[in-house]
Parts: C-alpha cells; sequence; structure tokens
C-alpha cells in the first residue's frame, strides 16, 4: 500500500432536514464531521450501533447522497459535489454493494442483464463480448456461467449477494463501499462471502470501506476500524490496536459485547444504561456522556478532539482514555488499568448482538452483567 491516500474524507457532514408543512424545525444530524483516509488496497471498516451514520456515510462516499458540508476526494479528485456528468467516468472506479440483495436486485431483469448494466452504461465493449465478461464474472464470484438467464427468485440469499459483488466488480473499481454485505446472510454463508471478498481484494488489488455490525466479521476482514457513535468518530486505528487496547469507553463496551465461546455466561459484558440521545438534539460536549462512567464535567462543556495517541497509530476523541483517565471502570478497577483482550471468535461462531441500553433515563452508569 501507498502513503497516499485512494479516498479522503475531511470534516463530512450530513443533515437531514425536518418539516412540519413548508417549514423546517430542526435537523436530523446523521454524519456531523468525519476525518479518515482510505489508502490503495486497504480495508476500513466502520462499525457503530444503528443509527450512528454508517450508511449515510457510505451513501456520501459514491455520492448517491449529497453531503451537506465537507470534502471528499477520491484519487486525488474533488467529488464533493460533482455533477452526474463529473461522476460518470468515477463510477467505473467507485462502486457500491448494498446491504439487502433482496431489493438491490431488480426482479424483471436476468441475472446477465443485471451484471452488464454497469458495462453497457458506461460503453465499455470487453474482449470477446458483454456476455463472456458478465459470466466471467459470475465464475468469478463463485456461480454458474450457465445461470447468465436466470432471474433473482431463482437464487438464495447468498447467491444473490454474489451477484450484487459481481455486478460491482464489473467495471474493475479501485474502491467498493460495502454497506453490511453479510449482514442478510446465515452465519455459514457470511463465512463464504467475507472470503470470497478478502481473495477477490487480494487478486484485484481492491480498496474497501466495509459497513458492519459484527465486530467478529471486521476483525477477520479488516486492517483498520473507525467506530462510530451518533454521527462521529469517536476512535480510529489498526485493527490489533481497537481490538486489544481499546481507549474510548464506547469502543470498549462494544466490544465486550462479542460472545466469547471459551467462557460460560456473560461474565465482563458492560451494559451501557440510558437510551440514545437522538441525533435531532445530540447531548453537548462529549456526545457519549450521557451513558459513560467516566464522564466528568469538561464532558458535557468541551466536545473531545479525536487526537493520535499511542505513537499515532491511534486517535481517540475522549478527555478520559483508557491509560490516561480518572475514575472508576465498570469493574471496579483503576480507569488507568488497560483492560484484557478481548476474544472475537470466529466469523463462523461470533456475532455482535450490540449494547442494549436498560432504558432507564440518561443516567452515565453502568453495570456489569455477573455470570
Amino acid at each position: 500500500m501507498t502513503d497516499k491516500p485512494l479516498l479522503r474524507v475531511r470534516g463530512l457532514t450530513k443533515h437531514f432536514p425536518v418539516r412540519q408543512g413548508l417549514r423546517a424545525t430542526g435537523l436530523v444530524r446523521a454524519v456531523d464531521g468525519l476525518d479518515f483516509d482510505v489508502r490503495p488496497g486497504e480495508t476500513l471498516g466502520l462499525v457503530g450501533e444503528s443509527g450512528c451514520g454508517k450508511t449515510t456515510t457510505g451513501r456520501m462516499l459514491v455520492r448517491l447522497l449529497e453531503p451537506t458540508s465537507g470534502s471528499i476526494e477520491f484519487d486525488g479528485r474533488d467529488i464533493t459535489h460533482a455533477g452526474r456528468r463529473e461522476l460518470r467516468p468515477l463510477r467505473q472506479e467507485l462502486q457500491i454493494i448494498f446491504q439487502d440483495p433482496y431489493a438491490s436486485l431488480n426482479p424483471r431483469h436476468t441475472v446477465g442483464r443485471i451484471v452488464a448494466m454497469p458495462l453497457q452504461v458506461n460503453g465499455i465493449k470487453p474482449p470477446g463480448g458483454i456476455k463472456a465478461r458478465v459470466q466471467e464474472l459470475l465464475e468469478l464470484v463463485g456461480l454458474n456461467p450457465e445461470h447468465y438467464n436466470r432471474y433473482p427468485h431463482e437464487f438464495s440469499g447468498g447467491q444473490r449477494q454474489r451477484i450484487g459483488i459481481a455486478r460491482a466488480l464489473a467495471l474493475r473499481p479501485k474502491l467498493i463501499v460495502a454497506d453490511e454485505p453479510v449482514s442478510a446472510l446465515d452465519v455459514s454463508i457470511q463465512a463464504q462471502v467475507v472470503n470470497l471478498l478478502r481473495d477477490l481484494q487480494r487478486e484485484l488489488g481492491l480498496a474497501f470501506v466495509f459497513i458492519a455490525h459484527d465486530l467478529a466479521v471486521v476483525r477477520h476482514f479488516c486492517q483498520r476500524v473507525a467506530v462510530m457513535y451518533l454521527g462521529r468518530i469517536v476512535e480510529i486505528g489498526d485493527r490489533a490496536d481497537i481490538y486489544e487496547r481499546p481507549q474510548h469507553p464506547y469502543t470498549r463496551a462494544l466490544l465486550s459485547a462479542i460472545p466469547d465461546v471459551t467462557q460460560l455466561g456473560p461474565a465482563g459484558r458492560i451494559r451501557l444504561t440510558g437510551d440514545v440521545p437522538t441525533p435531532l438534539d445530540p447531548p453537548s460536549g462529549c456526545r457519549f456522556r450521557t451513558r459513560c462512567w467516566k464522564a466528568q464535567d469538561i464532558c458535557a462543556t468541551e466536545e473531545p478532539a479525536l487526537i493520535p495517541r499511542d505513537g499515532g497509530r491511534q486517535a481517540t476523541a475522549c478527555h478520559f482514555p483508557e491509560g490516561e483517565g480518572a475514575g472508576t471502570s465498570p469493574e471496579g478497577e483503576a480507569a488507568g488499568t488497560s483492560p484484557e483482550p478481548v476474544a472475537a471468535g470466529s466469523v463462523a461462531e461470533a456475532t455482535v448482538s450490540g449494547v442494549e441500553p436498560a432504558g432507564r433515563g440518561a443516567e452515565a452508569n453502568v453495570e456489569e452483567v455477573s455470570s
């Protein structure tokens, strides 16, 4: 991988107006200032609770949504507000795999037509013809080339997702945004699809922005991980640093929710209490403070910046990160004590249930679930 980023995002924001009749009454701050880079051949994982802005971010990266502010640079070109004519040649290098393999394929079109559509729209005539290229793509993703004339309803969920992957690969892109590509699939099929993506990345040199809930899948597939909470990135760094030395309390709570097949019962699980704040009116200062056991007065008045730590490999937006803060951790240990590494399990063994709010108001406290 080169040092020059393929994708460079700075201050990316998306606000949706809330209207009552013709009058705007507020803004949903779905994404509120993201900064990150993706280098050629790299995989960046975006993780976080439902509603934190992951999918909105992915759709802005491929310009299916218009950003409210900020900038998106792809391969050295600013595409933040590029028009349709400017985006057409870029579509060959920037593609997306959608989350739902049932809704993302047109049921009236054959598989051959679905995969061939990007080639036809861009006027590309591959050697040997479009049909030969489509059959080659189907074989590349593990499908029978003879399925060319079949319709989507004749395939299983895993096979449909492979069709979506073949469509994304048709133009030989440099970057693919994968929006929870395995969340609708059975666990055994998830492993097959993730391993397929890894093989394709090695063969074709692809870069990925991989959006997922399943932290075990992210650990298996991604080199770097960005943790989102309520529209902002609270921690970003290399996979080993995020999983073995989490510095943000929210990251630590997420990782504690990963099932560990070597232990019986939910020992070590951090259960956050209080409701998730609304993006219509996010908390002042640190957005996680209403659910954080380390929150102090400064957290309510000053928003923490995403500051590089641990020699610059890991950046955390927290006034009291692990190893530096004061107070007590949920296990009753000194907050400066680094937590034990959390086992993630294999892709076929573990999925994340997410951090469940206890629904008892917005008190900043945490209870550990005893085994």
